[in-house]
């Protein structure tokens, strides 16, 4: 098959509710014929996975609530001109505990975290006879990474969180929340657990299940987030020994030829039909490019020349014609006007966008071989975790830690996939601590710019008010960023499960 197309069971549409505060019981899913045998257990496990599918989570929208896929604009890498959709009026500070986006995305990551508590508790009371001891370890381990996932979103937006690890009556469903440092540690113990029992790969057929290299990436992420460093630069070292590439071409790896690459350690599977299957964070309007998510101006600028030099010195810039001498990556993730950007139609970008500038990466430009549209839903992945952010965790990790010397060679890697003179070429091997993490940052962010991880960069560097300054510099018009403190970087708890929970409270930074 081209796709694993993650399935969702009868059974879990009708006892997972949309809202964790409005549920029966969950434990009745062990009830009746379910839960019998390793059949069972996968289609199980495939439930889980497809709330990844959700237009809040990894889908995305072409117009209607933001996914992850479109997180940079809660920074400076893209302008949300659809401010309704999440991002735009919470960075223009018109977001409050009852804001809708808040309830989407807090109920999407809860709706995951209740059929993983489901699949753990029920794989494990299948009878042995009926699944192999290391079917069932391998099951059990990927709804412990899905359930990580959950909580590592909610950790990084959120911060305060209730924990919920078991299927609950309703009895039990009204939950105080926890810390931060509750849900951080229960991340950190979870994906450790995940790691150890999660296969390396699988067979071709089965591609797109979270594997040991997944678990170990997503904790490297997390303990990046934290400012872990020797916990970065151990995590990353057994990652690099699990065979992992970088793909040759930057540009194919965002498109359906690039989805199987050995540069993808974990990512969410689409099909490109016109069921929930599909996805929309690839979809583009036909008369400019996905005008709900626009490059911003201060991103462009960031991209160097092909000298390895910014554009502020590198005599290789001309202002007129801003994508010529550039970095390949830039021409490869944002249109210019006079850019072709519907094929089929030979249209050409016409500027006329809010920054000018129009999005590329991910994005479809052509009709596919059946003749469906690029306004309709697609077939391509997304990249949760994928080789170069592990380099670049390392590269970080390391200069942080004042290990310089193997700062440079994986910088190099990276450049030298993107058609880049390297680090070690332009710059020499003696630059200073402040100076090697400049490069490793501007490095992240062109490097992973459009892949939703932007805003949680800016805010555990500490930089997420410099980041609204720069897209406030930005000639935007209809754009006017905010930046008002803790308010900028927390998410509400939705004030619908407040009103329902009496014993839930908000996180302070709201009140």
């Amino acid at each position: 098959m081209k796709k694993l197309i993650y399935l969702i069971s009868i059974l879990f549409l009708a006892s997972c509710s949309e809202d964790y505060l409005e549920r029966g019981s969950l434990t009745q899913l062990a009830e009746g014929n379910f839960w019998q045998n390793e059949k069972d257990a996968l289609l199980g496990i495939n439930g889980v996975y497809e709330v990844l599918q959700d237009r809040v989570m990894y889908s995305g929208n072409l117009n209607g609530v933001a996914g992850i896929p479109q997180h940079d604009s809660f920074a400076d890498n893209t302008f949300n001109n659809y401010k309704f959709e999440g991002p735009g009026n919470f960075v223009e500070g018109r977001a409050d505990p009852a804001y809708g986006f808040f309830l989407s995305f807090w109920t999407s990551l809860y709706r995951g975290i209740a059929r993983a508590n489901v699949a753990i508790e029920n794989i494990a009371r299948i009878p042995d006879s009926n699944i192999s001891a290391s079917s069932r370890d391998a099951l059990v381990a990927q709804a412990k990474f899905l359930r990580a996932l959950f909580y590592f979103n909610l950790a990084v937006y959120f911060e305060d969180a209730p924990l919920i690890t078991s299927t609950q009556t309703l009895e039990e469903a009204y939950v105080p929340k926890n810390s931060y440092e509750e849900l951080r540690a229960f991340v950190i113990s979870e994906l450790r657990a995940a790691a150890d029992a999660l296969p390396v790969s699988y067979p071709p057929s089965q591609f797109g299940y979270a594997t040991k290299g997944a678990a170990l990436s997503l904790l490297a992420r997390f303990e990046l987030y934290n400012q872990n460093y020797g916990e970065v630069i151990r995590l990353t070292s057994e990652i690099m020994s699990l065979g992992y590439q970088l793909h040759p071409s930057y540009e194919q790896l965002f498109t359906e030829a690039g989805e199987q690459s050995k540069e993808i350690i974990f990512s969410v599977r689409f099909i490109q039909d016109q069921s929930n299957n599909g996805e929309t964070f690839s979809s583009t309007f036909l008369g400019i490019p996905k005008v709900n998510v626009q490059p911003m101006p201060n991103l462009v600028n960031s991209y160097l020349c092909i000298d390895g030099l910014p554009i502020s010195s590198s005599p290789l810039y001309n202002p007129q014609k801003r994508k010529e001498n550039r970095d390949p990556r830039l021409g490869a993730s944002i249109y210019f006007e006079g850019d072709i950007f519907v094929k089929y139609l030979d249209r050409p970008f016409r500027g006329n966008t809010a920054t000018k500038f129009g999005l590329k990466k991910y994005v479809r430009d052509d009709q596919s071989a059946d003749g469906i549209a690029p306004f309709s839903p697609g077939g391509q992945d997304f990249y949760v975790i994928r080789y170069a952010d592990v380099l670049l965790m390392r590269a970080e990790a390391l200069a942080e830690s004042g290990q310089l010397s193997e700062v440079y060679p994986l910088l190099d890697q990276i450049r030298t996939r993107a058609g880049m003179p390297t680090v070690t070429n332009v710059n020499g091997t003696n630059l200073s601590q402040s100076e090697l993490l400049n490069l490793v940052r501007l490095e992240r962010r062109v490097e992973l710019a459009f892949e939703g991880l932007r805003f949680m960069d800016v805010k555990r560097l500490g930089e997420v008010e410099a980041a609204y300054a720069r897209a406030k510099a930005d000639p935007v018009g209809p754009y006017n960023p905010q930046y008002r403190g803790r308010l900028s970087e927390v998410f509400a708890i939705p004030q619908s499960e407040i009103d329902a929970n009496p014993n839930l409270v908000q996180n302070p930074v709201w009140n």
